[in-house]
């Protein structure tokens, strides 16, 4: 019996010894806690979060790259946009521009570009009526020259003084303002000639008598029946008696002053003598005019936004005299004319002034006369003046200023042949105006720089300027 129990204890001990024995080996065989079969089991695992997580950096990473590439893009295509709004975000000092410059990815202006005009001139709507008058309501000018002690002849721009020029800048219902044409200052048209120009649809070709003379020489000239002169579809208008002693600024008569010239227009579009015209003008007056609902157009500069950028590339170029150019700036400094920057809401100071399209609206047409006002004044740099005009109308002269590309695709250039067109041009020093000795003193216009400025110009110092290209 003993025998017994001790068989069947031996064989349960031995039964779980057997036991213990296989689950040691199945523990060795799995390879225990830690086993590298265990290790093998769990890197599938541990593999898919390591992938998974540098997939996540590399798409973070692109995304983060693209974003930074469509900042600066966007950055890139604000400064070539047409639209006042997105260019004024553009910031061409910034190191990041100057950077992306260097690397050449910054476009460069283009020299032509597709004009988006109608397809045909038949179709286009001309608006009916005139655009209201709501700031400038009755505009009249001062046609007679103030009397002064040495009895001087008038002169064709008036002697405005600083005062009169100050107020002028006050806008209010009803203006009385200089605006050249004084009585027998100069530039008189031929009666036939006003006369015919009150008819509509004008193609007009307004010279001096040397140019007639040129023309007369060199092209075939017409006459009607009324004794009017025609080249080809351009009708010859004479003035008589040239105003002022620079060419430069009698031309300026009838660029800036159309409005005096013909008052019964109700549209015209200036282009300068060096400009053949490929575009019909009532597509012009369209595009520029009636599809946008603006009443003024002009083209902006190429390179320059700044009148100081304009200024320092006048004097560079040797395009008029160095000190007059600097006193006019330093005058306008002193007004507190500031350098254009994207915070002036406005594309540019500095225009292409070789086409200007405009209603002659009431506040038009004291634009013009301002502006005039600055060239009969300062220099016959009309560029330099524009900008400033608009910065004493405080942004209430509205204007649109297109693309220069589009510019270049309305007129085939024909540069000038002649650079300078008076000695004033090659004055060194104020000093050489002193004295009339010298012949250097023009002697009908350009009167601020020969009259006591009422203000301290010996502290005023021009703003830098960053020259952005070869051409200024």
């Amino acid at each position: 019996m003993e025998t017994e129990v001790q068989r069947s204890v031996s064989l349960r001990l031995n039964r779980r010894g057997d036991r213990n024995n296989q689950f040691q080996q199945n523990r060795d065989a799995e390879g225990g806690l830690f086993s590298s079969e265990r290790l093998s089991q769990d890197y599938p695992m541990k593999a898919v979060w390591k992938r998974g997580f540098i997939r996540l950096f590399l798409v973070g990473g692109i995304v983060w790259i693209l974003l930074i590439l469509t900042v600066l893009l966007f950055h890139i295509w604000s400064c070539q946009s047409s639209f006042a709004f997105f260019s004024a975000i553009c910031n061409r000092e910034s190191k990041v521009f100057f950077v992306l410059d260097n690397m050449g990815l910054v476009p460069k202006p283009q020299h032509r570009c597709p004009i988006p005009i109608a397809n045909d001139p038949d179709k286009v709507v001309i608006p009916q009526g005139r655009t209201p008058d709501k700031i400038v309501q009755n505009l009249s000018y001062i046609v007679e020259d103030k009397k002064n002690e040495f009895q001087s002849p008038p002169l064709f721009g008036g002697r405005q003084s600083w005062l009169q020029r100050e107020k002028s800048f006050r806008l209010k219902s009803t203006m009385k303002v200089h605006c050249g044409f004084m009585q027998n200052g100069g530039a008189e048209m031929n009666p036939i000639d006003i006369n015919y120009a009150k008819k509509s649809l004008l193609f007009l070709m307004v010279m001096d008598e040397i140019s007639l003379d040129f023309i007369k020489k060199n092209v075939t000239v017409k006459e009607d029946v009324d004794g009017g002169l025609w080249v080809g579809i351009w009708r010859l208008v004479l003035l008589k008696h040239p105003p002022y002693d620079e060419p430069r600024r009698n031309g300026k008569v009838p660029k800036i002053l159309t409005h005096r010239l013909f008052p019964e227009a109700q549209y015209s579009i200036w282009i300068d003598g060096k400009m053949e015209l490929m575009v019909d003008p009532l597509l012009i007056l369209e595009r520029y005019l009636w599809r946008g609902k603006h009443t003024f157009a002009i083209a902006q500069h190429k390179h320059h936004h700044s009148i100081y950028e304009e200024a320092d590339a006048i004097k560079r170029r040797k395009r008029y005299a160095r000190p007059l150019i600097d006193l006019h700036m330093k005058i306008y400094s002193y007004e507190g004319m500031k350098p254009w920057s994207p915070k002036k809401g406005t594309i540019s100071d500095v225009p292409e002034g070789a086409v200007i399209i405009r209603e002659h609206t009431a506040l038009n047409n004291l634009f013009s006369c301002l502006w005039f006002n600055e060239v009969n004044l300062f220099t016959p740099r009309d560029q330099l003046s524009f900008g400033y005009i608009v910065y004493r109308l405080g942004g209430l002269f509205k204007f649109f200023m297109f693309p220069n590309c589009e510019y270049n695709s309305l007129f085939v250039l024909h540069p000038h042949t002649r650079e300078h067109s008076s000695v004033v041009e090659w004055v060194k020093s104020l000093d050489e105006f002193k004295t009339n000795k010298t012949g250097l003193k023009e002697s009908r216009g350009g009167l601020g720089l020969w009259t006591t400025y009422p203000g301290n110009l010996d502290s005023v110092i021009l703003p830098p300027v960053a020259r952005t290209s070869k051409a200024g």
